[in-house]
Parts: structure tokens; C-alpha cells; sequence
């Protein structure tokens, strides 16, 4: 037997796997969309990287064959919802989200019925029979801007409890209503692990997500969307950082930036590469390859449902 360390190819698998993929995308007029979590030699082989937002934006107005998801599966039903004459497909459907999953459609039906006269205002990290409950959606590149849009007015807010936390802060609307969900990534940042880093590394800037935790939110320099960090990061090339989200977004970073100083901030289990998302990183190399060969597996959404999802969708886009 090998060691471990060896990969060695399956023989159903080509040699070279990028060259494959990029020549299946080719023949059967595949867009590949990547979001900035995905291990970076599936990012390198992407036509568009992104965060939500931009995946968003990227899969309503794509036209090609075939759309190929490399995300998430909330991300994939978006791309399907907005785009419904073509077909997504995905490396792997077990690739879901800690947050989509945690906000079950029909306890959120409850929980909305529970707040009569409330307008909702969905983070695109859900399913979308949750969106298809929503007035709006909104991501963390513009959720303070989607809470505004609903001043004066009775608001729940799901499904992330941090998030909520931060933009109620920033927009000063302590009544929101919050279904109490989190992403199982940028809560295993260590607030205490954290501050060590910073003592070690004084000169370095600390760049979080708004999905951590209050007490590594309060060490932030600066609190940013995925693409708000990767930019800032790249806008001081000389200021080291310290990065408290997926560690997906370095490849986006060294790729402009490649001598910039970049740390991790820890996990609470040293022990564990708490800073990966265990979804995302499912769609290997190998799957994405298996996946264009067999042209699937396809994500759908019903039509009637993904008709009721693509208003509160359109809209965010819009007021985007």
C-alpha cells in the first residue's frame, strides 16, 4: 500500500483533471460558478467567483447550456430559481449549510404565523421554501441596506442570529425578531485564541465576518461581507491581517495580493480545520468532473415555489 501522503489517481479518473474539466465545460457549454470557499484549484477553474451576491447576479443573467454550482445547495436552488430554462448541476448534493438547514420550512411557517404582521427579511442562506415565505432577501453585503428599506415597520429576521446581532447595531433596530440559527464556521472562531493573535501579531489588522460571534466581532478592525474583506485586505497590501472567516478567501487574496502577511484567526478546537466549511469543501476536483460527465446531479426547484422565491430574490437584486 502507498502512504497516505501519495494520491494515487483512480483509474476511472484522466490523468490531469483540470484539462478534463476544462474541456467537458467546453463541449457541452458549461458555466462554472465558484464561491470563494471552494478549495482554490475549483476556484482556478471557475468562470465566475464569487460570494452570494454575486453568484446571485452572476446565474440570472448567465446564458450557456448548462450551469455548474460549486457552493452550496441553497446557492445552486438560487441559481435555478433565477434562471429556470437552464439546468444546475452539482458535484455533490450532500453539500448543504448549517444555517439553510437549521431553519426548516415548516417550523419557520410557525414561527412567522407566531408574529402576525411582521414582514420578513430572509438571508440567502436558506432554503427556498423559506425564501418563498419572504418579502425580501438579503446577504451580508447588504443586509444593513435590506433592513432600511423596512424602517418603522414590525421585521423578523432569519436565519442567522449573529448577523441579526450586527445589523441591528449598525441600523440601531433592536426589535428585530430573530430566528436563532448559525453558521457552524464563523462560530468556531476563538475570541480568546484571538486575542493572543493579536498580541503576537500587533501590527496586523483583524478582518471578520458579521456571522461571528459578538466577542470576536468587538477585536475587529474592520466587519465585512466575504468580497468586504477580500477588497479591504487587498487595499492595504503592506498591512498585515488577521482573517476571521473561511479560509477559502486567501486564494482570492494571494492571487492579487501575494506577498501580503495573512493569519488565521483560531478555532476554538485547535485540533480541527474549524475555519472550513466541511459543506463546501465536498465538492472536489473529482466530483466536479464526475459531475459534468454525467450531467448531474441536477438541483430543482417546483415551479410554483420557485416562482414565490423569485420575487423576495429579484427584489433584493433590484434595490442591489
Amino acid at each position: 500500500m502507498p502512504p497516505e501522503s501519495i494520491r494515487v489517481p483512480s483509474p476511472a479518473l484522466p490523468a490531469n483533471l483540470e484539462e478534463a474539466i476544462r474541456a467537458l465545460k467546453r463541449e457541452k457549454g458549461a458555466v462554472l460558478l465558484a464561491h470563494y470557499y471552494q478549495e482554490s484549484e475549483v476556484q482556478d477553474l471557475a468562470d465566475v467567483v464569487g460570494d452570494s451576491l454575486q453568484l446571485a447576479r452572476a446565474a440570472q443573467k448567465i446564458e450557456c447550456e448548462r450551469i455548474v454550482f460549486c457552493g452550496v445547495h441553497f446557492m445552486a436552488e438560487t441559481a435555478a430559481i433565477l434562471n429556470p430554462g437552464i439546468p444546475v448541476i452539482v458535484p455533490d448534493m450532500k453539500a448543504g449549510c448549517s444555517l439553510a438547514d437549521g431553519c426548516p420550512a415548516d417550523e419557520f411557517k410557525a414561527f412567522v404565523a407566531a408574529h402576525p404582521g411582521a414582514k420578513v427579511l430572509t438571508y440567502i442562506n436558506a432554503s427556498a421554501a423559506v425564501k418563498a415565505m419572504s418579502d425580501l432577501i438579503c446577504t451580508s453585503s447588504n443586509a444593513v441596506k435590506m433592513v432600511e428599506h423596512f424602517k418603522g415597520e414590525k421585521l423578523i429576521f432569519a436565519p442567522d442570529r449573529h448577523l441579526a446581532r450586527w445589523v441591528a447595531r449598525e441600523t440601531g433596530r433592536n426589535d428585530l425578531i430573530v430566528w436563532p440559527g448559525a453558521c457552524i464556521v464563523h462560530e468556531q472562531f476563538s475570541a480568546k485564541g484571538l486575542a493572543k493573535l493579536k498580541l503576537a501579531h500587533p501590527d496586523a489588522e483583524v478582518l471578520a465576518h458579521p456571522e461571528c460571534e459578538q466577542a470576536v466581532l468587538d477585536q475587529a478592525d474592520f466587519i465585512a461581507s466575504t468580497t468586504g474583506i477580500i477588497e479591504r485586505a487587498v487595499a492595504f497590501p503592506d498591512r498585515p491581517a488577521i482573517i476571521a472567516t473561511e479560509d477559502g478567501v486567501f486564494h482570492a487574496i494571494q492571487k492579487r495580493v501575494p506577498d501580503k502577511e495573512l493569519y488565521q484567526a483560531p478555532g476554538l478546537d485547535e485540533s480541527c480545520a474549524c475555519n472550513r466549511c466541511p459543506y463546501m469543501r465536498l465538492n472536489t476536483l473529482e466530483k466536479l468532473y464526475l459531475c459534468l460527465v454525467n450531467d448531474g446531479p441536477r438541483v430543482t426547484v417546483p415551479e410554483e415555489l420557485a416562482k414565490q422565491a423569485r420575487i423576495p430574490i429579484e427584489k433584493m437584486l433590484a434595490l442591489s
